[in-house]
């Protein structure tokens, strides 16, 4: 429910909207559009997440390395990396995990679990995305191109670590002759 602040007193109330207004107009629904993409979210907040990926907008520092970025919470991962903190920890086998998104894979890949299964071959995954990439092979689908040479790639990283031999090839170019 969408709530104001009010102007005065200390209560809040909700908006001008009755709360059965708000909840056809909001429920579910995606309100909250990119100016730049076009990419719509449910909520304000993470329009203005989104937002600064176009701005370049990286305000939380590393004090450690001088890194930026654009989330406070990808601060507080990455400076795990320094202070070598790991505070999720696996109850069933003691092991510990500095986010927890990997202690939540760890436990599933414990119990078994793989809820992401491939209809043309049964294998099972654990991440969502993995299971994208790997129906790749039955499709043959190839989604990433290479602007230089047309060259096209199942995953986003073949292509970056494929540019670098383009960058290679420029970067061993004669001045004089271009060759």
């Amino acid at each position: 429910v969408l709530y104001r602040q009010a102007s005065e007193g200390n209560g809040a109330f909700p908006s001008a909207r009755s709360e059965g207004e708000l909840t056809q107009s909001y429920a579910g629904s995606k309100e909250n559009k990119c100016a730049d993409c076009g990419k719509s979210f449910t909520q304000r907040s993470s329009l203005v997440r989104h937002e600064k990926t176009h701005t370049g907008e990286k305000p939380h520092q590393c004090l450690e390395c001088g890194r930026s970025f654009n989330q406070r919470s990808i601060l507080t991962w990455h400076e795990r990396t320094h202070t070598g903190e790991k505070p999720y920890k696996c109850f069933q086998c003691g092991k510990s995990f500095r986010h927890k998104s990997a202690l939540l894979r760890h436990e599933k890949m414990e119990a078994g679990e793989r809820p992401y299964k491939c209809s043309h071959c049964g294998k099972g995954f654990i991440q969502k995305s993995n299971f994208f990439i790997h129906e790749r092979i039955h499709t043959s689908e190839k989604p990433y191109l290479c602007s230089d040479c047309g060259k096209s790639f199942v995953q986003q990283w073949h292509l970056l670590v494929h540019k670098m031999i383009h960058k290679q090839e420029t970067s061993h170019e004669c001045s004089t002759y271009g060759k």
